[in-house]
């Protein structure tokens, strides 16, 4: 019998019952309890930057949610941007990728995360409703119900070699499509592991630190049905189990052992 890894997985500052609340939608923490047979553990956004080295010391990966909220324009030297903001977030975000980085554990994000990870290693975002009409939607009309809008899918081509392409076996997938920003400038040391046809990125990774891969999209979003994205919750498992075996001195532990 094992220890199971610990993943800590980032809250968003919302209001609940007229109060402020932590939250986390379910999803993320149900997918990395079943799909990445792992421990979530909540991280309150509590706009401490100067917290994050004593966190990210802890545990065995960090999960970088996505949201409704957008990341505040200052932040990549933009002036203008759209609400809702999520401004502590911001802060805890950023500063855990940097102290994970920094303290060689690995980092994953999925969608707001993916922008969150570009945006801490000095890259820029911008916003598909400003693009040309015509150009590919990557976001069901508002106002739809869930399952319409997590419906709303769209191809991605996987860059030959990639982690992504050893993650999934594919060089191309069809992936749910829920964002209005996406990346502008890669960050420092990351690299595009996967495009949508009209060239958004829609997956990065970096060996900086213990590790950093995040898609665009939402593999959180009933996994069962997509085999790619049954893939990146037994990767997002398997690399924290590494990670926890290098720090207890042992040899990687595969999942069920």
């Amino acid at each position: 019998m094992t220890n199971k890894p610990l993943i800590g997985v980032i809250a968003c500052n919302r209001e609940v019952e007229g109060e402020p609340a932590q939250t986390v939608k379910a999803r993320y923490v149900e997918g990395v309890a079943q799909f990445a047979d792992a421990i979530p553990v909540i991280l309150p956004s509590l706009g401490r930057p100067e917290d994050a080295p004593d966190i990210v010391a802890r545990l065995d990966a960090i999960l970088l949610t996505g949201s409704a909220s957008n990341i505040e324009p200052h932040h990549y030297g933009a002036t203008a941007g759209r609400t809702p903001h999520d401004a502590p977030r911001d802060e805890t975000a950023m500063a855990l990728v940097r102290a994970a980085i920094a303290a060689n554990v690995p980092v994953f994000g999925i969608c707001r995360g993916l922008q969150e990870i570009n945006v801490a290693l000095g890259g820029t975002l911008d916003d598909q409703r400003d693009r040309e009409a015509g150009d590919l939607s990557h976001h069901a009309i508002d106002g739809v119900p869930l399952d319409e809008m997590f419906s709303h899918y769209h191809p991605v081509d996987i860059a030959p070699g990639s982690r992504l392409s050893q993650v999934t076996g594919a060089r191309s997938v069809q992936v749910n499509s829920v964002h209005y920003q996406s990346i502008a400038r890669l960050g420092v040391g990351l690299e595009a592991e996967a495009r949508a046809p009209d060239g958004v990125i829609e997956a990065v990774s970096s060996t900086r630190g213990g590790g950093v891969f995040a898609v665009q999209w939402h593999p959180e979003w009933r996994p069962r049905e997509r085999a790619h994205d049954l893939a990146f919750w037994r990767h997002v498992g398997q690399t924290a189990r590494d990670h926890a075996a290098r720090r207890a001195g042992n040899r990687p532990v595969r999942a069920g052992s």
